[in-house]
């Protein structure tokens, strides 16, 4: 290993180490001492601390909520957007300085192709885990790095994606410190705050509604037949097309495992007219996220899949599978 690497993990691990120790002394009342002293230079000293904490694993709530008490709603959302980007950056950098060449001779298998499906979704994956917060922010930002994402993109999202976790935090701190203060309306500021908040974390249902394509029921499919405006999909292996459940009438068969391969076939529905099904909506919605990634917009998967659709005693078919193109070119 080069001396520049082996001074980095040196200055890492004691960073972490100093960091672990000294974790009960890191509240919102020292980092206020800390911050008086500095006059001027205050956010600043803020902004650096932010950016050290973040790389050494400090909760950076308690800064958010640190800098609204302390700076106000805006500053103190500014400030820490600042800092946790810094902080977010200069992981990453580590983690791909230190890992990332490693990382791309030794994974295979499983790991390797979850390495290059993040990779493959660049910036938006930044932006659904900055805006919707399943994993550890800290942990988010070191793993990212040893991926191929480029810096840019990866600050970029960053930056935008945290804003509205940062407004929200802050806010709360300040209504807090309001409320500390006796200020009458601190109490409405704090329960709308939290509403923010709230909103936050119920992001994760929101974004994977969305990922999985526009639900539908089988009703409003068979409306959409009706109208003779869209092109069913049934993602089904041929087997199971034809199988003891049968397919909608006048759905065409194109299994999720060729969808890769035969996206080109789909090309005048880019735009609008994609309903997909399967037997139930797993593998259905699996498409519906592949096509997106593909520029494909409209898309709509049935809930409930075929079994649905039987259940509400709509007719099925069961023929014969043609290969070949589905000729969907002139559709």
């Amino acid at each position: 290993m080069k001396p520049a690497r082996v001074a980095l993990v040196v200055a890492l691990v004691a960073g972490l180490a100093l960091a672990f120790a000294n974790r009960e002394q890191f509240s919102q009342e020292a980092l206020q001492q800390w911050l008086a002293s500095a006059g001027w230079w205050a956010p600043i000293v803020f902004i650096a601390i932010y950016a050290a904490g973040t790389v050494l694993f400090l909760p950076g709530s308690v800064l958010t909520l640190a800098a609204g008490a302390l700076f106000g709603i805006l500053p103190g959302a500014l400030y820490s957007l600042i800092g946790a980007t810094l902080g977010a950056v200069l992981a990453f950098l580590v983690a791909r300085h230190l890992a990332g060449a490693w990382v791309t001779q030794k994974t295979g298998g499983r790991l390797k192709q979850l390495i290059e499906g993040v990779e493959a979704e660049g910036w938006r994956f930044v932006a659904f885990v900055r805006l919707v917060p399943l994993f550890p922010f800290n942990v988010v930002n070191y793993a990212l790095g040893l991926t191929r994402i480029p810096l840019g993109a990866y600050a970029l999202a960053s930056a935008v994606c945290m804003l509205p976790g940062a407004l929200a935090y802050a806010w709360l701190g300040h209504a807090g410190r309001a409320a500390l203060a006796g200020d009458a309306n601190a109490i409405r500021n704090g329960m709308l705050a939290l509403a923010v908040a709230a909103a936050l974390m119920f992001l994760p249902r929101l974004v994977r509604q969305f990922k999985a394509g526009l639900m539908i029921t089988p009703d409003m499919l068979r409306a959409l037949q009706t109208e003779g405006s869209v092109a069913v999909i049934d993602v089904r292996e041929a087997k199971d097309f034809d199988g003891e459940t049968g397919h909608v009438p006048g759905a065409i068969n194109l299994p999720l495992g060729e969808l890769p391969a035969r996206i080109d076939e789909l090309a005048s529905w880019r735009k609008d007219g994609i309903v997909l099904i399967c037997r139930t909506q797993v593998r259905s919605g699996q498409a519906a996220r592949l096509l997106a990634k593909h520029g494909f917009s409209g898309l709509r998967v049935v809930r409930g899949g075929i079994l649905a659709w039987r259940e509400l005693g709509y007719p099925t078919e069961g023929t014969t599978v043609t290969e070949g193109s589905l000729g969907l070119d002139n559709a």
